[in-house]
């Protein structure tokens, strides 16, 4: 089972406040802590910790920064024969955590250089691939590439348009098998029903195949919340590990439901992505796959 992530690498510099932000006010963070991240990054590692063989398509600084995200992706037994290092410094986000909710503020770096040349000295990484996994952190040129690659191949491409960027949308969206979105991302989206949509809702778990005959809940796991920030990744990916060991949309939707149930209970992106061990046992808790 081979994953394919072309996307976003990130040093993520996380800071815990009271609340978010008035306009005009300054505050003191109650907690720094400095991460690897990226949803790209983070949803490789989480594919690498379920059990997939992992090409990351990426590029990074060549800096510091840059060196830590190699390592970490590494560490997690990530290829990165396609993470490239370029002048550009490396892509950093900055996760605001409040209790009632969450912020980031992203600075592209070395991710909005990540382009068509990218995907093409990935093409045999593409086509091996069962699934190739797309996000919203890199130009539409370079991700729209990656999934014509993918649909020429015969590889399945999953995109989660977060953030959503219009070019990105665009290039990606008419190549998507399956697309993962949350209330806000499916508004602004509004996925074709030539794709399969399944829709997160956070704590009330996701629905698949929103709003068509097919429709289905599936339902979240307890868990408790001290970091929601990797939560996503760790559904798309699980998701996709799923689905590259041909399981059916409803149960894969599950296996990401379980993932992003863990992941919540860790501080930080990277280090709250789970292993596969931790979800079977989580889902064997509660009535199994």
């Amino acid at each position: 089972m081979r994953i394919a992530v072309f996307g976003s690498a990130n040093y993520d510099v996380s800071l815990w406040v009271p609340h978010l932000l008035a306009p005009d006010e300054t505050l003191h963070a109650t907690r720094l802590e400095e991460f690897c991240g990226g949803k790209g990054a983070n949803q490789a590692t989480a594919a690498a910790r379920l059990g997939a063989n992992v090409d990351m398509i990426a590029c990074v600084g060549a800096d510091s920064h840059g060196d830590t995200l190699v390592a970490g992706l590494q560490r997690n037994g990530v290829d990165t024969t396609h993470v490239h290092r370029v002048d550009t410094p490396t892509g950093m986000a900055f996760p605001i955590i409040a209790p009632e909710d969450v912020c980031i503020i992203i600075a592209r770096g070395a991710n909005g250089v990540t382009g068509p040349d990218h995907a093409e000295a990935a093409t045999a990484a593409i086509a091996a691939a069962d699934v190739l996994l797309l996000q919203g952190e890199v130009g539409g040129e370079g991700a729209g590439r990656a999934a014509e690659i993918a649909r020429s191949k015969g590889t399945r491409v999953v995109f989660n348009p977060a953030p959503v960027v219009d070019e990105v949308v665009a290039a990606v969206l008419p190549l998507a098998d399956v697309v993962i979105v949350n209330r806000q991302e499916h508004a602004a989206v509004r996925p074709p029903h030539s794709v399969d949509v399944v829709l997160t809702l956070g704590a009330d778990g996701a629905v698949v195949q929103p709003g068509r005959p097919d429709e289905a809940a599936v339902a979240a796991f307890p868990t408790t919340v001290v970091d929601p920030t990797g939560a996503g990744d760790a559904f798309c990916a699980a998701l996709a590990v799923a689905l590259a060991e041909g399981t059916d949309l409803a149960a894969a939707a599950r296996f990401g439901c379980a993932a992003g149930a863990l992941a919540v209970r860790v501080a930080g992106a990277e280090p709250s992505m789970p292993t596969r061990p931790a979800v079977d046992d989580l889902l064997a808790e509660h009535g199994g796959s």
